[in-house]
C-alpha cells in the first residue's frame, strides 16, 4: 500500500483551478519532493492529502483512508509542519512537548530528548521568543517525537539560515531513516530537496509534469556542449527528441539533452554536427527543474516534460 496515492485529484478556488486531475503515488518508505513555481498548486495538493480542503473532483488516499474520513488513528500517525503553522506561542518549548506528548500513543521520549538537544533548543523559553528557525525546529520536533508513519513538511526551510537548515535535514535524515518513514516535502530550497529526496514530483499550474525516482531523473538528464568546426554549415536534420533549451552561437551549440543515452546521443550528434566535439556533464537536481521551469513556460499547459 503507497501512503499517499490520488486520483483525478482536483480543487478550485472560484475560477482558478489550482489543482487539476492530479493522479500521483507516493511509495512506502521513500522521501518525495513536491516542486513547482509559485501558485503550481503544491500547498493546496498538500492541505487536500490533510483534509484542511476538501476535494472539488477526484479523491485522495492516506495511509489507506480516504483523505476526507482521516480520524484520530490516522492523525496519530502523521506528522505535520508548515511555514503557517499556528503554535501557542505562549508555552514554553517544554510546555508545548507535555502538552502533545498525551495524544500519542508511540511517543519516544528518548527521541524527544536527543532532537532537543540536537536543535539546541532552550526548552524554558517561550516559543514567542524563538527565531524562526527555532520555532520551525520544535514544530519538527513535536511531530517527529511520536515516530509518525508519514511525515508532510510544506515549505519547512522558508526563511531559515544555513545553520538552521542543515540541522532540520540532519535531524529529519536522522530521524526518518531509523524506521524508514514516507516524507512528503514541498519546498523552495531545491538544494536541500536534493539531498533529503529520493524520488520528485513536478507540478505546474496544478497539473503533474513529472514523478521519478531521483537517481533515474539525474541519470537520464545531461547538459551537452558541441565545438563546431570552423567553418561549419547549419544543420538541416531534425533536432532530436528530448533535445532541450538549444542555443547557437559562433563555433559552439548547448542543450540539454533529457533522454540520455550515450550512444543515441553520440550518434545523433554526428547527424547535427558531424566532425564536432561533444562534451557532456552531469546536471544538478536545480539544474534540471530551472530546464524544465523555463521549457514549461513555452508548451501548452498540461503537456508532460
Amino acid at each position: 500500500m503507497n501512503p499517499i496515492e490520488t486520483h483525478q485529484l482536483s480543487h478550485r478556488y472560484g475560477r482558478t483551478e489550482a489543482v487539476h486531475e492530479l493522479s500521483l503515488a507516493v511509495p512506502e518508505g521513500s522521501v518525495c519532493a513536491l516542486l513547482g513555481p509559485n501558485g503550481a498548486g503544491k500547498t493546496t495538493t498538500i492541505k487536500l492529502l490533510m483534509n484542511l480542503l476538501r476535494p472539488g473532483g477526484g479523491t485522495a488516499t492516506v495511509l489507506g483512508v480516504d483523505s476526507r474520513r482521516l480520524g484520530p488513528r490516522e492523525l496519530a500517525q502523521i506528522g505535520y509542519v508548515s511555514e503557517n503553522q499556528q503554535l501557542p506561542v505562549w508555552m514554553t518549548v517544554r510546555q508545548l512537548l507535555d502538552y502533545c506528548r498525551p495524544f500519542y500513543p508511540t511517543w519516544d521520549v528518548a527521541l524527544e530528548k536527543r532532537l532537543l538537544a540536537q536543535f539546541e533548543l532552550p526548552a524554558d523559553r517561550k516559543l514567542k521568543q524563538l527565531s524562526r528557525g527555532q520555532l520551525m525546529k520544535a514544530a519538527l520536533l513535536s511531530s517527529l517525537a511520536y515516530r509518525p508513519k508519514l511525515l508532510v513538511l510544506d515549505e519547512p526551510f522558508s526563511g531559515l539560515d544555513p545553520v538552521a537548515r542543515d540541522d532540520f535535514v540532519r535531524g529529519l535524515l536522522e530521524a526518518a531513516g531509523e524506521d524508514g518513514w514516507t516524507v512528503l516535502v514541498s519546498s523552495h530550497d531545491i538544494e536541500e530537496v536534493e539531498r533529503l529526496a529520493d524520488r520528485v514530483v513536478l507540478l505546474d499550474a496544478g497539473r503533474l509534469q513529472l514523478a521519478e525516482a531521483t537517481d533515474s531523473l539525474l541519470g537520464r538528464f545531461r547538459r551537452v556542449e558541441v565545438s563546431l568546426p570552423n567553418p561549419s554549415p547549419p544543420s538541416v536534420a531534425p533536432v532530436p527528441p528530448g533535445w532541450m533549451a538549444l542555443e547557437r552561437g559562433a563555433g559552439l551549440v548547448r542543450f540539454v539533452d533529457s533522454r540520455h543515452e550515450p550512444l543515441t546521443m553520440a550518434r545523433d550528434c554526428r547527424e547535427q554536427f558531424p566532425a564536432a566535439t561533444v562534451t557532456a556533464s552531469p546536471m544538478t537536481l536545480r539544474e534540471i527543474y530551472l530546464t524544465l521551469a523555463h521549457a514549461g513556460r513555452n508548451q501548452p499547459k498540461g503537456a508532460a516534460a
